[in-house]
């Protein structure tokens, strides 16, 4: 490969000739792969100087060499190095054209998925009924965004054989722009929710927004998976194609005919009984979807029985945690609206004494933030066998005397507090906005 120069000058990414890009992705199947943090330098990789509000990584050129990257993009020409440095315009659009690029060099089928609440848990339950019949690929974690869908690409061989791409979004046109790049053949909305609803402009705007993903794929003449007891999906997906699944529903592919949690997960179809490990009601549609997409792919129902039963959850999502005397249900990754009214739904109905909820502020909710914060209160004023401690400014702005709710201003002050508390024999549940960090709550436990 070094008779292919080196000095790649892109005028406008978008409209280039195929020859250049052709040349960098040569250059790619022959490295380690890429990398955009120099603290993960891996040997021979190719390494994107990614741009930020806080940072410009073209400064760090030298040092992804010197850790072993085979060759840096960059787009400042102040830190070119010859035969180890490729000039463009920009490196974020290289690495969204290069991953593009990628996947119509394999060509394997794709599955997207977006949606509300539940992304990142259907997208590792599916990837673990996949993966029992096929060598199949996932994004890692939530790198969902405009960054993190060309690294899951680009993480793609031909060995390959089903990838499953996360989409992540908060403005309208971002899941467009993350289709165009991804080119998907399969798709899936968990639900339609109260996130983010600052950037898509209310819940009619998340519809609209997340919907993106069904208007390419019937642009495409491709396939949806859809749960056919959401109405709003049903509306959407009327003229795509689809193959679908339901609890109410009985006009559908795969037919759920049971469904509780109690507080585990429990399945049953086609006479197959399915024992998860993940918590509350609110999980099971994204058992479903994994249940359907298995059943669309041909993996057999003890495969799928198997993949579910051995999905453990983790990363603080729907764990849940023996902390000495207390069962802890740890869900504080993240939380919106409608995440935090449904994991409060199922909370109330188990069957438990000595329940304790701890809430955090839900971010991302614009000029509806304090009214979302007072409906959870509203929810829980009720609830007097539920001691309730709410975190953050805009729970505590909506503070009212009661002697079974508590609020905080900040995780601090909460802390202080429950130090001298120190709870036992309790069911606790820990929810808020990742920003919240609530999970610091378990040391003090």
């Amino acid at each position: 490969m070094k008779g292919l120069f080196l000095y790649i000058r892109f005028n406008k990414i978008s409209n280039m000739n195929s020859l250049p890009i052709a040349d960098l992705h040569a250059l790619f199947l022959n490295s380690s792969g890429v990398s955009i943090d120099t603290r993960k330098i891996e040997l021979d990789c190719i390494f994107f100087a990614l741009k930020g509000e806080n940072f410009d990584a073209n400064t760090f050129t030298k040092e992804a060499l010197k850790k072993g990257a085979k060759y840096v993009i960059i787009d400042n020409k102040d830190y070119y190095i010859k035969d180890s440095t490729i000039l463009v315009d920009n490196t974020l659009i290289t690495l969204q054209e290069l991953a593009k690029f990628h996947r119509n060099y394999l060509g394997l089928p794709i599955i997207a998925l977006t949606g509300s609440n539940g992304k990142t848990t259907t997208k590792e339950l599916i990837h673990a009924v996949l993966s029992k019949k096929y060598n199949t690929l996932a994004t890692i974690g939530n790198l969902n965004n405009h960054i993190g869908v060309p690294l899951t690409l680009l993480r793609f061989t031909k060995e390959t054989e089903i990838g499953i791409v996360e989409m992540g979004a908060n403005h309208q046109r971002e899941i467009e722009f993350l289709c165009q790049i991804a080119q998907p053949d399969f798709g899936y909305i968990t639900n339609f929710g109260k996130a983010h609803l600052e950037g898509f402009g209310g819940v009619d705007g998340v519809i609209k927004g997340k919907s993106e993903l069904y208007n390419y794929l019937k642009t495409q003449n491709k396939t949806v998976f859809v749960n056919l007891d959401d109405p709003i999906q049903q509306e959407k997906t009327y003229s795509i194609n689809k193959f679908t699944f339901g609890v109410t529903t009985d006009n559908c592919d795969v037919k759920i005919t049971r469904v509780e949690a109690n507080p585990m997960v429990k399945i049953t179809y086609k006479d197959v009984e399915i024992n998860s490990h993940l918590i509350g009601i609110y999980n099971a549609n994204n058992i479903n979807a994994a249940i359907t997409i298995g059943n669309y792919f041909k993996v057999t129902d003890e495969l799928i029985k198997e993949a579910i039963e051995n999905y453990i959850p983790e990363n603080n999502r729907s764990q849940l945690i023996q902390k000495n005397s207390n069962e802890i249900i740890l869900d504080a990754y993240n939380a919106n609206p409608s995440s935090m009214t449904a994991a409060l739904t199922n909370f109330i109905q188990l069957e438990k004494d000595n329940k304790i909820a701890i809430l955090g502020d839900m971010f991302e909710l614009g000029s509806e933030s304090l009214l979302e914060h007072n409906k959870i209160v509203e929810i829980l004023k009720s609830q007097k066998d539920i001691q309730t401690y709410f975190i953050g400014k805009d729970f505590y702005a909506n503070e009212i005397k009661s002697n079974h709710l508590h609020f905080f201003e900040n995780f601090n002050t909460f802390a202080e507090f429950i130090k001298l508390e120190k709870p036992s024999n309790s069911l606790l549940l820990i929810k808020g906005s990742r920003g919240m960090a609530l999970e610091k709550t378990l040391e003090i436990l």
